[in-house]
């Protein structure tokens, strides 16, 4: 097999790259309006109650109906994932994998349709919908490799007369609970990462974006997936999300989402219920406040881009997002105005558009959310760019800087989720890691310096999960930077990372004396 190497972005400046992506978005178009079901093991449900998805840039078109299961629904699914799991914890891992291998085939066959959803669905801009589609690919080659080289366990130490081994074996039946942010790559990574090591899965996605989910179970049934491992269980968090967390018969949960449910589904996850004879694991990833960090040897110009792309990239919905700018007194006011120059250069619209750089937020929740935060923005600090919004045909937020901001102001503390960016001035460094540190969150953070003390003090100081030199907060690629982070950012579960399968697995030590 070929050495891991991820799959690469499409350069879209290219026309023939242009015109296929192009045709992919008419062919996704005439695709619209459809019936998604419920899918839970050989049967397709369709339910009376559904799900509306519709398209973030334009609110009067619809992506398609997505069926919703309700708690019986539920419990049809978990006896069906039940009853898979016998046979396919028995598969051998390398023919797990295959599935995996064959689907990230496939999926880079179709790859401009996949990012063409995400396009409608999610309104990710030409790029930002390409890299979501490449991670997701990422995430089945990489796991199925990793697969690979956990399948004979590793070493122990035999004794003279005795034969010991220590292998790994499946959990059980997980529920899987994914953002609409990411909704093809995080969606995939969670639900293949769990089935590849030997478990059966819920998946309840995003009720913004179920349609590119309903997508994926499809490939990953045309993959070869045998029926009963993967069900697709959309439905409302209060309704099944709840009821499937408490289940006795769940063993695991791999959530992606806000810390306010991440928390909440850690803790009724730690209860035990009747019936119940494990302890169930949690795999949180929820969310953040980070911090590029800008000292007086730093590039400026590198130092301004590195702050707008990590604001603004998907309307800053990114759990990696830097939204907070912290700049040495020295730079603060230049670093600040080219900031603001580049982000007055962004186009915001139609996504569909190749030249927009930014497209809608999520949905109306999202928007007036933001739009709420702009408002207290106003108050507590001094509007540089952007702060207005347009609801009338989608969800238009224009990239927002607000420049003297208090350190422990509420737009340096609490996570927006948008595209809102607040810039504070530090005195020195030891100030800015001290700023840098003090949310309750630890994801992601950037540090852009030309000094050496300086990198190697914030390699240690710097508490996050991901840290980045001289480049933006967001952006991390499968099997080179796990990604996950400390503190109210989650169970620091690096997805993407050597570790990543061994959370969905349990270790069996065997010894024998001969």
């Amino acid at each position: 097999m070929k050495p891991y190497t991820h799959e690469p972005f499409t350069n879209f400046s290219i026309e023939e790259n242009k015109h296929a992506f192009q045709k992919a978005l008419a062919n996704v178009q005439s695709q619209l309006g459809k019936e998604y079901p419920v899918i839970i093991g050989n049967e397709s449900i369709t339910t009376e109650e559904k799900i509306v998805s519709i398209n973030p840039a334009n609110k009067e078109e619809m992506i398609g109906t997505v069926s919703m299961a309700n708690q019986e629904l539920a419990e049809k699914a978990m006896q069906a994932a039940l009853t898979a799991f016998e046979s396919w914890k028995k598969w051998k891992p390398e023919h797990r994998a295959n599935i995996l291998f064959r689907a990230a085939a496939m999926m880079r066959r179709r790859k401009h349709e996949f990012s063409s959803y995400l396009v409608k669905e999610a309104g990710k801009p030409w790029n930002e919908a390409d890299a979501d589609t490449a991670e997701a690919i990422d995430f089945l080659e990489y796991y199925g490799r990793q697969m690979l080289k956990l399948k004979n366990g590793m070493d122990v130490q035999s004794r003279e007369g005795e034969f010991n081994q220590f292998h790994y074996i499946p959990l059980g039946v997980g529920v899987i609970i994914s953002p609409f942010n990411f909704p093809l790559a995080i969606m995939a990574g969670t639900t293949v990462a769990a089935i590849v090591a030997g478990n059966t899965v819920l998946l309840k996605p995003a009720n913004s974006t179920p349609v590119i989910a309903a997508k994926f179970v499809e490939l990953m049934y045309e993959a070869g997936l045998p029926k009963g491992v993967l069900n697709y269980v959309p439905g409302s968090g209060a309704q099944i999300g709840d009821y499937l967390v408490d289940h006795p018969k769940t063993r695991f949960v791999s959530f992606t989402g806000s810390r306010e449910v991440g928390c909440r589904i850690n803790e009724r996850a730690a209860k035990v219920h009747p019936g119940q004879i494990w302890i169930k694991r949690v795999i949180a990833e929820m969310g953040g406040k980070d911090t590029v960090v800008v000292d007086n040897d730093a590039d400026l110009d590198l130092a301004a881009a590195s702050i707008v792309y990590s604001a603004f990239g998907f309307s800053g919905q990114k759990c990696s997002a830097g939204s907070r700018a912290v700049i040495h007194q020295d730079v603060y006011e230049e670093v600040l105005e080219k900031a603001v120059d580049l982000t007055k250069q962004l186009t915001v619209g139609n996504p569909e558009l190749q030249e927009t750089y930014m497209g809608p937020v999520i949905d109306e929740k999202a928007y007036k959310k933001i739009m709420e935060y702009i408002e207290i923005g106003k108050q507590e600090g001094m509007l540089m760019s952007g702060g207005e919004g347009d609801n009338s045909k989608g969800f238009f937020i224009q990239p927002t800087i607000f420049a003297d901001v208090d350190e422990k102001s509420r737009l340096m503390q609490e996570e927006i989720f948008g595209p809102v960016l607040a810039f504070c001035k530090a005195r020195d460094f030891d100030h800015m890691l001290e700023i840098a540190n003090n949310t309750d969150y630890g994801l992601t953070g950037a540090l852009i310096s030309n000094n050496r003390e300086h990198i190697e003090r914030a390699r240690e100081e710097f508490h996050v999960g991901n840290l980045y030199f001289n480049r933006t907060c967001t952006g991390a690629i499968v099997g080179y930077q796990p990604f996950g982070g400390f503190n109210m950012s989650g169970t620091d579960s690096k997805a993407g990372g050597p570790d990543y399968l061994l959370l969905h697995m349990q270790a069996k030590t065997t010894s024998e004396t001969l």
